[in-house]
């Protein structure tokens, strides 16, 4: 049992995020000038800026220590190595350093020095690293070192200064007890109580004149310079390449940003899947572009071509689908603009059923902008219509013609006209009766109609031809487009049976034919009588006024009996 055409379904995670990263590579444009601004300004970067050279040296911070080599010393003893890191970028340390160079003929302000200045601590270590960025590498080296030396000397002088306030201290506690002793010393012999009293002050002296001496022996060496600065070779920061690179990357990075922007902005249609969702019918098929295909209305016949396949391939999933073979039936129609795509989709729709053995009836229900026996040419052969009354010129009176599809078989064309009231000549009984020809056994119709969002046309043909087909470009469709088309079809009492997406003109295709219609409406203007389908009037010039399509339906009693 054959099963309808259904819709697509949800897709799963990987396939979501296949599809995003799809659409927003349709932006590319976008993604190049992203790329191109990250590269520019990466080189701006990199040859706008003056060269910068870095020296280092390292400084290995140890406490003041009476015996550094008795068992149980401790170098980190009384360190704060964090506060070390402040004294050593504070102004004191780049005053003093300030001093030192303007000596050797580097004369520099203290902000100046200390902002090229960076100390940094290793982990678990009591080093403190001195990295000083200049223009010069005689000039960076110079200053890390003038710099490290002003910190030892700054740390060297704090503790001496320490050592030197704690003597004082204990000098002044001695000076009383050295004169009570001497008070003592001269009442000697006197009584126990001053022997006692003197004793215990001679251990006192004793106790503070240790300490005096156990600071004076103090090493208070503050630390080492255990890697000297040297003049680097090679300037510091990144190179050209890396900042190319960079750039590139962060370019990369924008041009996805701005697309994705766009892409939440873009009114059109961003996916199949969503194209689906949107029209409420499923993808017959995607046309590939082929240059060959060019100025070229029919792709059936053609040998070696993709496009004949695809057409091919959309012809037989119509044929087999239960909606389509029940009426066979089947209306043309594009969203808005031009019909070009949809003429073809609809002429080549047509020589694929008449390859299939069908006899084939194409019905051009553009009565505006006729064209398809111009854009068919020799493969029109005219002949009278067996339907038309004697005597009646009105469309599509002698408009029947046959097309020759090589290599697959003839179809029969109804060719278009201009006529003035194209709801009225649309609803007539002739075009009911043609229309019904599809009630026959192996018969198809299939009718051309304009732009549904353009013109009420194909609406007004719905309630005969009830399958629809939309030829859609989908970078030029809207959404909302394809919801009124929904809702417009299923209120006049059809269904749409698909969607079949062409890849559009490309800029200089749309150009040149924008240069053919100027030369067209140039040129032909003068000689509109004597164009095809006779003179009369309803071969004068057409408006294109949407108000032409309102007028009322007439009543057609042989026009598909349901």
């Amino acid at each position: 049992m054959t099963q309808p055409i259904r819709a697509l379904e949800d897709q799963d995670e990987p396939a979501l995020l296949r599809d995003q990263f799809r659409q927003l590579l349709r932006y590319r444009a976008l993604l190049a000038s992203g790329v191109v601004l990250g590269l520019l300004g990466g080189g701006w970067l990199a040859l706008s800026g003056e060269e910068s050279y870095t020296s280092t040296g390292e400084v290995v911070v140890r406490s003041a220590a009476s015996d550094p080599f008795a068992a149980g010393a401790s170098a980190d003893k009384g360190i704060n190595i964090g506060s070390e890191r402040q004294t050593a970028v504070s102004d004191t340390v780049g005053t003093l350093a300030v001093g030192s160079l303007a000596r050797h003929g580097d004369r520099v302000e203290v902000g100046t020095l200390m902002s090229g200045l960076q100390v940094t601590n290793p982990p678990n270590t009591l080093v403190l690293r001195f990295a000083y960025t200049g223009r010069t590498p005689a000039l960076a080296k110079s200053r890390a070192e003038a710099l490290a030396d002003a910190y030892l000397e700054i740390r060297r002088q704090r503790t001496e200064d320490s050592i030197a306030n704690m003597v004082d201290g204990y000098r002044a506690q001695l000076k009383p007890l050295t004169e009570q002793r001497d008070q003592l010393a001269a009442q000697a012999g006197t009584s126990n109580d001053v022997t006692s009293a003197r004793a215990n002050l001679v251990v006192s002296i004793s106790e503070l004149s240790r300490k005096i001496s156990e600071l004076r022996a103090l090493d208070t060496t503050p630390g080492y310079l255990t890697k000297k600065p040297v003049a680097p070779t090679d300037p510091t920061g990144a190179g050209l390449p890396l900042l190319l690179g960079l750039g590139g990357v962060v370019g990369l990075a924008l041009g996805l940003l701005l697309s994705w922007v766009r892409l939440v902005f873009d009114p059109a249609v961003r996916s199949t899947r969503e194209l689906v969702r949107s029209l409420g019918a499923p993808l017959l098929g995607t046309l590939p572009r082929e240059r060959a295909s060019a100025g070229a209305l029919l792709a059936i016949g053609r040998s070696g071509s993709r496009l004949a396949e695809e057409y091919r391939a959309v012809a037989f999933r119509l044929a087999y689908d239960p909606s389509f073979a029940q009426r066979r039936r089947l209306l043309v129609t594009a969203p808005r603009g031009d019909n070009d795509a949809a003429a073809a989709a609809a002429v080549n729709l047509a020589a694929a059923f008449a390859e299939m053995g069908r006899d084939v009836l194409l019905v051009e229900a553009d009565l505006r902008t006729p064209s398809l026996a111009r854009d068919l040419g020799p493969a029109v052969q005219g002949a009278g219509p067996r339907w038309a009354s004697e005597g009646e010129r009105a469309w599509p009176s002698d408009s029947r013609m046959n097309v020759d599809v090589p290599g697959s078989g003839a179809f029969t064309l109804i060719a278009g006209r201009r006529t003035d009231n194209v709801p009225r000549a649309l609803t007539s009984a002739p075009v009911g009766r043609i229309v019904a020809e599809g009630d026959r056994p192996g018969a198809v119709v299939i009718v051309l109609a304009p732009p549904v969002l353009s013109y009420a046309d194909a609406v007004a043909l719905i309630d005969r031809v009830e399958g629809v087909v939309v030829v859609c470009d989908p970078r030029e469709v809207h959404r909302s487009d394809l919801e009124r088309i929904r809702e417009i079809i299923g209120a006049a009492g059809g269904s749409v049976l698909g969607a079949l997406l062409h890849p559009g003109r490309s800029r200089y295709e749309r150009r040149a034919r924008k240069k053919a219609g100027r030369r067209r409406t140039g040129g032909g203007r003068s000689g509109s009588a004597t164009g095809r389908g006779g003179g009369g009037r309803g071969d004068r010039e057409h408006t294109g006024d949407p108000a032409e399509t309102l007028g009322l339906r007439t009543f057609d009693s042989t026009a598909g009996h349901r």
